[in-house]
């Protein structure tokens, strides 16, 4: 295969982590990538919703991507950033313990999701990325907000 051709198959991606476990998306969905800052709360919003901020006046939903895999809350640290990206045609920010890089992977690369995964795990996870010894769970930034909750980034 040509280097040309294997380059039009390749994408970046941005790996970040998130309750001991290495995650990814595609850069393309990626808008920025901001310091955490606290969330204002919102009234009955899903429990993995924290809030919204200020981005540049426009009001910003805050997913914490821990509680919405079924980690546990984000305690969050001077490493703690939240990425933006886009769903839909809105702006979500996903809070998560930090970014590490940005990976360059060749679809052959990408492995699917393991037939023992659950229904639940593969609809969030588009497939498994092993690398150095490390094995990074692609996502899909539109599985993180369920129908229901598609409103609270509008």
């Amino acid at each position: 295969m040509s280097k040309s051709h294997e380059a039009e198959r390749a994408r970046e991606l941005i790996a970040f982590r998130v309750a001991d476990q290495e995650f990814c998306v595609d850069i393309t969905s990626v808008r920025e990538i901001r310091g955490f800052a606290a969330a204002t709360p919102l009234p009955h919003t899903p429990g993995f919703v924290t809030g919204v901020i200020n981005l540049r006046g426009a009001v910003l939903p805050i997913v914490d991507l821990s509680l919405r895999l079924g980690f546990g809350p984000t305690e969050p640290t001077a490493r703690s950033v939240i990425i933006v990206v886009m769903v839909g045609n809105q702006l979500v920010g996903l809070l998560v313990d930090a970014v590490s890089d940005i990976l360059t992977v060749v679809d052959e690369n990408l492995q699917p999701t393991p037939d023992l995964a659950s229904e639940i795990a593969r609809s969030f996870v588009r497939g498994v990325i092993a690398l150095e010894g490390r094995m990074i769970s692609l996502i899909s930034p539109e599985s993180v907000l369920p129908p229901s909750a598609e409103n609270l980034a509008a």
